[in-house]
């Protein structure tokens, strides 16, 4: 073998080396962006006296949340998607008005975003004992979403308790 066989090898080499960590760097990185902005719902239901009450949505994560789809269902029977006409069907003979922030198919949900999606101004245990049982032991809600990047099918529940 001559020394201009060897060298060409060696280059080949270097050249399939090189184009392997650009490979893995490439898809490294991919990661790294997708995770940048990945974004965390979470479903927190709380109730207290004197004060609002209710099933709150934060978006805890560090992108926006793209809703693909929402579930809601009373005492294990689907009820629909979180919009308007499911919020009225849920709150329907209550005894008091529980205000409501719903959203549909393919909305996004910023950064930072914290809203009450079924709420009550003001809660007191002795009249509203009907209402703190819809929402702790009735009401499950599912929210179906992703990133910009679409595709994780990122889920978040909040079943009764």
């Amino acid at each position: 073998m001559g020394a201009e066989v060897v060298v060409a090898i060696c280059a080949v080499l270097i050249a399939v080396a090189s184009l392997s960590v650009s490979v893995w760097q490439a898809h490294v990185m991919r990661q790294h962006n997708r995770h940048s902005v990945r974004p965390v719902l979470k479903l927190h239901r709380g109730i207290h006296h004197g004060a609002r009450s209710g099933i709150r949505l934060i978006n805890a994560g560090l992108g926006p949340a793209v809703i693909v789809s929402s579930s809601v269902s009373v005492d294990g029977v689907v009820v629909g998607s979180w919009d308007k006409a499911c919020a009225d069907r849920v709150r329907a003979g209550l005894p008091a008005h529980l205000n409501a922030v719903t959203f549909g198919g393919d909305e996004v949900i910023a950064t930072e975003y914290s809203e009450y999606l079924l709420s009550l101004p003001h809660y007191d245990v002795r009249t509203h004992a009907s209402i703190e049982d819809l929402l702790s032991r009735r009401l499950a809600i599912a929210i179906d979403y992703e990133s910009l990047y679409g595709g994780e099918g990122f889920r978040v529940v909040c079943a009764p308790e």
